[in-house]
């Protein structure tokens, strides 16, 4: 998620149990003119599996911007076609690529002989409801070099509204010989449970669910992992995991961009929280790190209450 799936979030997330994470989108184009802010997201940590996230939507430049991040020693290289956003897709990027299976495969293609380390490709559903060509549309990417497949089961036209169709990525599933991941509304373990278990899916991926709420990614992964159960964090535990999520971005990005962008992470955080509109306020309000954590550690003393 662009914006949100930076290198501090990641750790904060792989740190309440471990597991495979993708980067935020990085645009290859942006790589290649060496974008100072762009290749910052290469500065990716130790834990693993990652997967480096890149967009584009000519095959040369890919390919190119492919060979920059192999560097990084990354798991996977992930290829986004599946991202609604307006002016990445004005560009005939992410989702754009749905409508142009036959330029998608040449990314693909171009891509998986430049690299050596394994190529997967998210997609949505399809372009709209009146066009879903998601099965066919993966196997176009299987067959050009793609040993991983994300299906996103909503289409570029729904935006994040609606529900996720999970009978087409169970299609997808059933119509390719490589791994099947499902995403789309996993917003609880059951949830999760039922999806792995009901669509042929080889594994799931969380996205907007995680927001504020790592312990969720934690909760499926120790499940699957052990069968064990672990119950939802306490005012405290929540607390803490924004202290030190803000502490990391300060770190990794220096005080005033870190309390720029951890106010949405904070708010996300905060949800469910009692009395927490001033807090928010606050939080929206302060321009220092020094503002930030106290307004973090007076709402402790006051839950203590």
């Amino acid at each position: 998620m662009a914006g949100v799936t930076d290198r501090a979030f990641r750790e904060i997330v792989y740190e309440q149990y471990p597991g495979p994470a993708y980067t935020e989108m990085i645009s290859a184009m942006a790589l290649l003119y060496a974008n100072q802010r762009t290749f910052r997201m290469l500065e990716v940590e130790a834990y693993r599996p990652l997967a480096v996230q890149l967009f584009g939507s000519n095959p040369e430049v890919m390919a190119r911007a492919a060979m920059l991040v192999a560097k990084v020693n990354p798991d996977f290289l992930d290829i986004n076609m599946g991202c609604p956003t307006p002016k990445i897709v004005k560009n005939g990027e992410g989702s754009a690529l749905m409508r142009n299976p036959d330029q998608a495969a040449r990314i693909v293609a171009a891509v998986a002989k430049t690299v050596d380390i394994p190529v997967s490709v998210k997609i949505r559903s399809g372009w709209d409801q009146e066009s879903i060509n998601a099965p066919q549309f993966a196997a176009k990417m299987v067959a050009a070099g793609a040993q991983l497949i994300t299906v996103h089961g909503r289409t570029r036209s729904q935006f994040y509204s609606g529900h996720a169709d999970w009978e087409v990525i169970q299609a997808v599933a059933e119509t390719v010989s490589v791994p099947v991941i499902g995403n789309g509304d996993i917003d609880s373990l059951e949830t999760a449970i039922d999806r792995l278990n009901n669509y042929g899916c080889s594994g799931i991926m969380i996205g907007r669910h995680s927001l504020g709420n790592p312990w969720l990614v934690a909760r499926i992964r120790r499940y699957f992992a052990e069968g064990v159960v672990i119950p939802e964090p306490t005012w405290e535990e929540r607390l803490e995991v924004m202290l030190q999520h803000l502490k990391r971005a300060v770190t990794y990005y220096g005080a005033e961009i870190a309390v720029r962008q951890m106010r949405k992470h904070l708010a996300w955080y905060l949800k469910g929280l009692p009395d927490t509109g001033a807090i928010k306020a606050g939080i929206q309000r302060a321009t220092t790190v020094e503002e930030t954590k106290h307004i973090l550690q007076s709402y402790q003393e006051t839950l203590k209450k």
